[in-house]
């Protein structure tokens, strides 16, 4: 569900400044989508005799055509994340999408799939379904065959299943398709996500460094030598990496930190080693089953209080639906975003604007 184009990328322009079933933080809805379209596909003007020293030859009145791309979706598992969100939108612009599962819920996923579970959400701007290409079994907290410990090769939640290490799923999607135009990390996973820093454990603080910042450098480093130049890898990541979010624990603020300094030492080295862009979107708070599992208080989950909170004091006191981190997704990894890289690009409402709680008890009785 996808706005129409002027309106779009007027609101990308402007805007300029979370995943899988394993995440975290993924906020995404499944509470209902924007009313918004954006018309698939930017193709090139026709006309050629401007200087091209100075002009660029996309217009913003085109539609983007994704068409003959090929998208690698790391992260997704149902159809509530911001991961299917961005895939969505990417297929309406004609991409080609794949995707990496984690192990456990692969099988889930997949009859789910074939079940047509997902279809509701699968629906395309011309009434199509969106179609996933293929699905790989992908566990990014491994880089290399010889990292994956015995206790995990004999996981019953594994069983059956080999190349699930970034390096092996980079070869088997280079073998299956080549190269490709389009990567986007939707991963995100802190074991102690509900402890306090103050009593997370060294092993809880690694692993949600491990799963949601350093497996983003893995997967630049294995997939960016078969990405077309030209080519866009995006993430996302949450305002408590710069802003105390009380109950997002964990190490999970430090590894979202780690994920946006990354995001601008890796623009800047993929992109020239391989032409490639790199970017981050920071999505406000939405009620996805992965957000939903960290900590419940007494009458309401933790980002049910957050998702209040944002809609009582962002600028813009509206809902926020997976579809609009979508769009925003679309423009970063199109041809209209050509020259954006090694940003965060903040989809919240402008919550992270942001530095007093209009709700807040202490202002009550201020004219």
């Amino acid at each position: 569900m996808m706005i129409r184009q002027t309106a779009f990328f007027a609101a990308a322009a402007g805007a300029l400044a979370l995943a899988t079933s394993c995440a975290a933080f993924a906020p995404a809805l499944d509470v209902g989508r924007t009313a918004f379209r954006a018309s698939p596909a930017v193709v090139q003007s026709s006309t050629s005799d401007r200087s091209s020293a100075s002009k660029t030859q996309l217009s913003m009145g085109a539609t983007i055509d994704l068409k003959g791309k090929v998208a690698f979706i790391a992260g997704v598992a149902d159809s509530t994340g911001y991961g299917w969100a961005i895939a969505k939108a990417l297929a309406d612009a004609g991409a080609t999408i794949i995707v990496g599962t984690w192990p456990p819920v692969l099988k889930i996923f997949e009859m789910g799939l074939k079940r047509g579970n997902f279809d509701e959400d699968s629906t395309l701007s011309d009434g199509s379904k969106m179609v996933i290409d293929k699905v790989y079994p992908l566990d990014a907290v491994f880089d290399e065959p010889d990292d994956v410990p015995e206790d995990v090769k004999t996981n019953k939640r594994y069983a059956g299943l080999d190349g699930f290490t970034i390096s092996e799923v980079a070869e088997q999607i280079e073998a299956d398709y080549g190269k490709i135009d389009i990567m986007v990390h939707a991963l995100a996973n802190g074991p102690e996500v509900t402890k306090p820093l103050l009593e997370t454990s060294r092993k809880g603080y690694l692993a949600a460094s491990s799963a949601s910042a350093y497996s983003l450098v893995s997967l630049v480093q294995k997939f960016g030598p078969i990405m077309n130049e030209g080519g866009s890898v995006l993430s996302l990541t949450y305002i408590a990496s710069e802003n105390v979010i009380p109950g997002y624990g964990g190490g999970m603020s430090s590894a979202k930190a780690q994920l946006e300094s990354d995001t601008r030492v890796l623009a800047f080295e993929a992109g020239r080693k391989w032409g490639v862009r790199v970017n981050t979107i920071s999505a406000g708070p939405l009620k996805s089953r992965a957000a939903a599992a960290i900590g419940k208080g007494t009458e309401k989950t933790f980002i049910e209080y957050i998702i209040d909170y944002s809609k009582a004091n962002a600028p813009l006191g509206q809902d926020l639906y997976s579809d609009d981190v979508g769009n925003s997704g679309l423009f970063l990894c199109s041809p209209l975003a050509r020259t954006v890289t090694g940003i965060t690009m903040y989809v919240d409402n402008g919550l992270h604007a942001m530095g007093m709680a209009g709700d807040s008890k202490s202002l009550e009785g201020r004219a």
